[in-house]
């Protein structure tokens, strides 16, 4: 997966969410784990929803010279 960040919120943002996947595929393995996983799911959509947030607020040079493409779950 590659990706060019916009700004270091954005990395923080992608970061997150990186780390928010591989806890949900690790509790995927575990039983008894779905309401943690639907916990973790609803997080990971409020980090997404920030991040398109920062992606609109990017200047419109930036975005269109390739700011912050991060090929999203």
């Amino acid at each position: 997966m590659s990706y060019e960040p916009g700004t270091s919120e954005c990395r923080l943002l992608i970061d997150s969410k990186a780390q928010i996947e591989t806890v949900l595929a690790n509790l995927s393995r575990l039983e008894n784990t779905d309401h943690i996983r639907l916990q973790l799911l609803a997080v990971y959509n409020q980090l997404e929803g920030l991040h398109d947030l920062r992606r609109s607020k990017l200047p419109v040079s930036s975005a269109s010279a390739g700011g912050d493409t991060d090929g999203n779950v």
